[in-house]
């Protein structure tokens, strides 16, 4: 069933539930432009414990009012989708599922013609590389914010828990026992977004469960060694400050990756949640750095059908 919700003059925005391969009911949204076609598809890839339809309406509706249409999901256990909350068993499963509902999309007789790009923030951004590798020349184009290609080594574990972590994952895996900073101080510079993430009942804020911590270390450290392997167009951006994903790497990413158009933009000051966690000012910022970028790509090519 979709429902309408939240409609101003500009944004059309509607929700669903489907149903993944593995009976699991899985939210998923969408921010349609009223009064033109869309330029391009955009589909969100939402980070960590957080969700779609609350923490990334913002961005969503910066993008429509920019001429695009934008689609998000919440991952199984993730915001309004099912599944046990903040729990992540295996990761191919996330990609899976995305992948299954954006190429439906992409491939509506309406939207036949378009181009598709992926935006990630920080998972997110994992889950939009591997979505590139299970089909290469599908998307047009990939904007990384914050991408997790690797865990910055101060949210890292030491060598010999990691160890002990790998075991206990297969044993415990959904405990909640790995001790870890608090990533909503540390991710968000205003506080006023702290208090609204902390407040979402959609977005997880314990501790990371066994599994899910194997899985994201496990997914990081692939993505890391095979950079190379990235040919699709990207932005990637990263704040400076960021204490949460490592900059180091997404400066690897541009330099490593087989890509022919790649871009990186790296913002002084900034932290890790440069969509919606930074002040009005810089969020503008990364804002112009993005819509520049699509409405070059978006203005001269052709979707790849």
């Amino acid at each position: 069933m979709i429902m309408a919700a939240g409609n101003d003059e500009n944004v059309k925005y509607e929700e669903e539930f489907i149903t993944n391969s593995r009976g699991l009911k899985l939210f998923t949204c969408r921010w349609l432009p009223v009064n033109q076609e869309a330029k391009a598809l955009i589909f969100i890839c939402h980070g960590y414990a957080m969700e779609c339809s609350i923490t990334m309406k913002s961005t969503a509706i910066q993008l429509v009012n920019a001429g695009y249409a934008v689609y998000g999901i919440d991952y199984e256990g993730h915001g309004k989708s099912s599944g046990l909350q903040g729990y992540v068993e295996n990761f191919d499963d996330l990609v899976e599922d995305c992948s299954t509902h954006f190429t439906s999309i992409c491939e509506r007789e309406e939207n036949k013609g378009k181009m598709r790009f992926l935006l990630g923030e920080s998972m997110g951004g994992a889950i939009a590389l591997l979505l590139h590798r299970k089909m290469p020349d599908y998307w047009s184009g990939a904007i990384l914010v914050a991408p997790m290609c690797k865990i910055a080594d101060g949210m890292k574990p030491h060598p010999v828990m990691i160890g002990i972590l790998t075991k206990l994952s297969r044993w415990l895996p959904t405990w909640k026992a790995i001790k870890s900073q608090d990533i909503i101080e540390l991710a968000f510079k205003e506080p006023a977004v702290r208090k609204q993430v902390r407040e979402n009942k959609y977005c997880y804020k314990g501790p990371p469960r066994m599994k899910t911590g194997y899985e994201l270390f496990r997914i990081s450290l692939d993505i890391e060694k095979r950079l190379q392997e990235v040919s699709l167009p990207f932005l990637v951006l990263h704040g400076e400050e960021d204490k949460v994903t490592d900059q180091k790497v997404s400066k690897q990413l541009f330099e490593l990756a087989s890509s022919k158009d790649k871009n990186i933009k790296l913002y002084q000051g900034m932290w890790h949640g440069l969509l919606y966690g930074e002040p009005e000012e810089n969020i503008n910022i990364v804002f112009k750095d993005i819509i520049d970028w699509l409405d070059r790509r978006a203005s001269s090519a052709n979707c790849k059908i």
